[in-house]
């Protein structure tokens, strides 16, 4: 291994710590955070986290299943499903951009996005 291999090697090593923490600064980031709640792969609810919307329950009734889906001080959580298993109600609150709840017999999803103030969809997401 020559001189010029470890340097490459070095620079290389580098830009990939470099270009992960960029990454990782700008999925993280909590601007314009949103809820996005799907069932069967559709979103039913989008729901934006504000000050209002502490302490509400939204019912997700679907034919798969009832969930009942309640809002804290910037963060969500299941508190009721009708699925035997209950994982998505055990999981708790989740607040940060990228964390799902899943409940796979209702095939809901809840996951927190961000969106850019230009952008009506986060391009992280996707």
């Amino acid at each position: 291994m020559t001189k010029g291999d470890k340097i490459l090697i070095l620079v290389v090593i580098l830009l990939t710590l470099a270009s992960l923490g960029f990454i990782k600064k700008q999925s993280l980031s909590n601007d314009s955070r949103f809820v996005s709640i799907q069932v069967d792969g559709k979103e039913v609810k989008k729901i934006i986290f504000d000050e209002e919307i502490v302490g509400k329950t939204f019912p997700i009734d679907s034919e798969y299943g009832y969930n009942l889906v309640e809002f804290g001080d910037e963060k969500v959580r299941v508190i009721e499903a009708d699925c035997p298993d209950q994982i998505d109600v055990k999981q708790g609150y989740i607040s940060k951009i990228g964390e799902t709840i899943v409940c796979l017999p209702n095939k809901m999803i809840v996951e927190i996005k961000g969106m850019d103030k230009d952008q009506e969809i986060d391009i992280m997401n996707y």
